[in-house]
C-alpha cells in the first residue's frame, strides 16, 4: 500500500456500507470502485472485502486494516494540519454529532460562528436522537447529555445541566401538585425515550434519601421538543433537562415541581476518541465550544 489514499478509500467503503454508495461519495462509477478495490487486494495478496449482489462484508484482514489504518490516517492528517496551522489559520474538516433539540437550539449557532471565524475549516454537523451509537467513532466530537455508559471515549465538560419535574399551570388546576416523588405514580406523565434508558423509571434524591418511581404515560416520544410542547399544553408531567425548560419556567408556561427533590444531573459533555494527537482544528473547536457556555450556560444566565 503506497500511501494513505488506499486506506482512506477502504474507510469510505466501510463508512458507506456498499460499493455503490462509496462510488457516489467518491464521485466515481461503481465499476471504477470495484476495480480499485481489486487492485488493492492484488497488491496485498489478501482478500479484504467479501461482496455479493446483496451484501458487503469486510474480512478479518480488512477490518484490521481499517481499524489500524484509521488511526494512522488521523495521525498523518494531524501532523500536516498542525504544520499548516503554524503558517496561520486552521484547515480540514470537523465532524460533530449531537442530540437533535440541543443541537438545533445551541450548537447550530456555535458551529456557524466557529466556521465563520475559520473559513478554511469545513464542519459537518449531524443531529440525531441517539448520538452514542456504533457509528459515533466516525466523528471527531460527539456531544452527549446525561450519564455516560461504559465507553472508551474521552469526555470534556461543556456545561452543567440539571433535570426538573414540570407541569403547566393548567394541568395543576386539574390535578394536585405532588408532595413527594411517590405521588407522581398517580399523575399523568409524559415520557421521553432517549439513549436506551429506562425512560419511565424516575429517580430522585433529597439529602441521603433516595426515591425511584415508575410513572405511567399515555404519551411518549423520542423528541424532547414534542414532550415539552405537550407539557405546556397541560397533557402531563415531564422530567426534562434544565436547558430545555428553564425558559418556559421563567415565562410561567411551566411550573417546577418537587424542587426539594433532585433528579440525576444530565451535564453536557463532548466526547473524542483520543485525548492526545487531536488535530488543531478539533482542539480549537473544542475550546470554542466550551467558551460559549462559560462562565454560565445561557439557561442559567
Amino acid at each position: 500500500m503506497s500511501d494513505s489514499n488506499d486506506v482512506r478509500f477502504l474507510l469510505t467503503i466501510q463508512e458507506t456500507g456498499s460499493l455503490v454508495a462509496a462510488a457516489r461519495k467518491l464521485g466515481l462509477s461503481p465499476p471504477a470502485v470495484t476495480q480499485r478495490l481489486q487492485q488493492i487486494e492484488r497488491k496485498l495478496d489478501i482478500r479484504l472485502v467479501d461482496r455479493s449482489a446483496r451484501r458487503l462484508r469486510f474480512t478479518e484482514e480488512g477490518m484490521l486494516l481499517c481499524q489500524r489504518g484509521a488511526h494512522l490516517v488521523t495521525q498523518f492528517d494531524t501532523l500536516f494540519e498542525d504544520l499548516r496551522a503554524r503558517r496561520g489559520g486552521l484547515v480540514g474538516t470537523v465532524r460533530v454529532r449531537a442530540p437533535l433539540g440541543f443541537g438545533r437550539r445551541y450548537l447550530a449557532s456555535v458551529v456557524s460562528g466557529f466556521q465563520q471565524d475559520n473559513p478554511d475549516v469545513d464542519i459537518e454537523l449531524t443531529l440525531t436522537d441517539q448520538p452514542l451509537t456504533d457509528s459515533a467513532d466516525r466523528y471527531d466530537i460527539v456531544v452527549h447529555i446525561g450519564e455516560l455508559p461504559a465507553s472508551n471515549l474521552i469526555g470534556y465538560a461543556i456545561a452543567p445541566n440539571a433535570r426538573f419535574v414540570c407541569a403547566s399551570p393548567a394541568f395543576l388546576k386539574r390535578f394536585p401538585s405532588p408532595e413527594t416523588p411517590d405521588d407522581l405514580a398517580q399523575l399523568p406523565c409524559i415520557v421521553l425515550r432517549e439513549n436506551n434508558e429506562d425512560a419511565s423509571l424516575w429517580q430522585f434524591r433529597k439529602g441521603r434519601t433516595a426515591r425511584s418511581v415508575r410513572v405511567s404515560s399515555k404519551l411518549t416520544c423520542n423528541d424532547g421538543e414534542v414532550i415539552r410542547q405537550w407539557a405546556c399544553e397541560g397533557r402531563g408531567v415531564i422530567l426534562r433537562s434544565e436547558w430545555d425548560v428553564a425558559g418556559d419556567i421563567a415565562k410561567g408556561n411551566l411550573v417546577r415541581l418537587l424542587p426539594a427533590w433532585k433528579a440525576h444531573d444530565a451535564d453536557v459533555i463532548a466526547l473524542t476518541n483520543n485525548r492526545a494527537g487531536l488535530p488543531a482544528r478539533t482542539r480549537q473547536f473544542m475550546q470554542y465550544l466550551q467558551a460559549q457556555f462559560r462562565p454560565q450556560p445561557p439557561w442559567r444566565s
